[in-house]
């Protein structure tokens, strides 16, 4: 049987890069570490790192191992929550969102979800998906209202994230202008009409989109003012700093001396959806927040702030 203390120490070693420092976080030795290592690899029968001059690297079988020690870290996390919540007062449940999903989605939601449960103290957190989603995985969060841009779903069925993800909708990116600006009267845009112009950047992951976009499209970024709020970038564009790409949910309330228009097909888009803890039962109570997220996605409001709102599916 595998020794769970023993994945512990593995894991730290993971997270560390190597011994000394896994050592010094869990207040062992170093010596004790490589111990207890050596002790895994034996009741394995294989390698799971490699010890080298230059630090410590892991094998496949290490890699798998890491990734199962994190899943039972979350279990076990999972599981103390729960027995803590059957002599606790008020049961709890943790939701990390991004904001300006959360600013459109979560209030319907949860505005639903207190009126079904009303028992259940709720916690919300703001962290952007690359800190969002390891907080479900680690069981620090019950879920996590996140989004992607074009490419890899953050979890995907078959995958050892330990993630389940579920789609919810697409958020389209459009181009804010000043309103007194050349193109301000058109019905769309192709990005590369904006080569010459300043940018105001309003989130770093839609910069680098841009970036992207502009290297392909040979043009160099003229970035003028970056920001992490497009409630910001769009009063910096009213200003006259510059112009900005923001989606759809980030275009309420409306912002006097801008006009948006949309970029033209293939259309830029954030795909937003929730991340949940793949577990053999899912907790009742974050069961329910899904549904509710799903509603306020299919909602008149959110297909008025987001365009449009597909039904929503399983991510894969």
């Amino acid at each position: 049987m595998i020794d769970v203390q023993r994945l512990r120490i593995l894991r730290a070693v993971a997270e560390h890069g190597s011994f000394n420092r896994a050592a010094a976080a869990l207040h062992l030795t170093p010596s004790a570490v490589s111990q207890q290592v050596a002790a895994l690899e034996r009741g394995l029968g294989t390698a799971v790192v490699v010890r080298s001059t230059r630090g410590v690297t892991f094998t496949e079988a290490g890699r798998v191992m890491v990734e199962t020690a994190t899943a039972i870290s979350a279990e076990l996390r999972h599981a103390r929550e729960q027995i803590d919540q059957l002599t606790a007062e008020r049961p709890k449940l943790t939701i990390a969102t991004f904001t300006s999903g959360g600013r459109v989605l979560l209030p319907t939601a949860l505005a639903a979800f207190a009126t079904e449960h009303p028992e259940v103290e709720l916690h919300l957190v703001e962290r952007e998906p690359e800190d969002s989603l390891p907080m479900v995985r680690q069981g620090v969060a019950d879920l996590a209202l996140a989004y992607h841009f074009d490419g890899p779903l953050p979890a995907r069925p078959g995958d050892r994230s330990g993630l389940d993800w579920l789609a919810l909708t697409d958020d389209p990116l459009s181009v804010v202008l000043p309103a007194g600006h050349r193109l301000a009267g058109r019905a769309s845009l192709d990005l590369g009409e904006l080569a010459a112009e300043r940018w105001v950047l309003g989130c770093l992951k839609t910069a680098a989109f841009l970036r992207r976009y502009a290297e392909l499209a040979g043009f160099e970024l003229l970035v003028r003012g970056s920001t992490t709020d497009y409630f910001f970038a769009r009063s910096l564009v009213a200003a006259g700093v510059g112009v900005s790409l923001v989606p759809s949910v980030a275009l309420t309330p409306e912002q006097p001396g801008t006009v948006v228009v949309p970029v033209q097909p293939p259309r830029p888009a954030r795909h937003i959806g929730i991340a949940t803890a793949r577990r053999r039962v899912r907790q009742p109570y974050t069961a329910a927040l899904v549904r509710a997220l799903q509603h306020a996605a299919e909602s008149s409001n959110c297909s008025a702030s987001l365009g449009s709102c597909p039904p929503p599916s399983a991510g894969g």
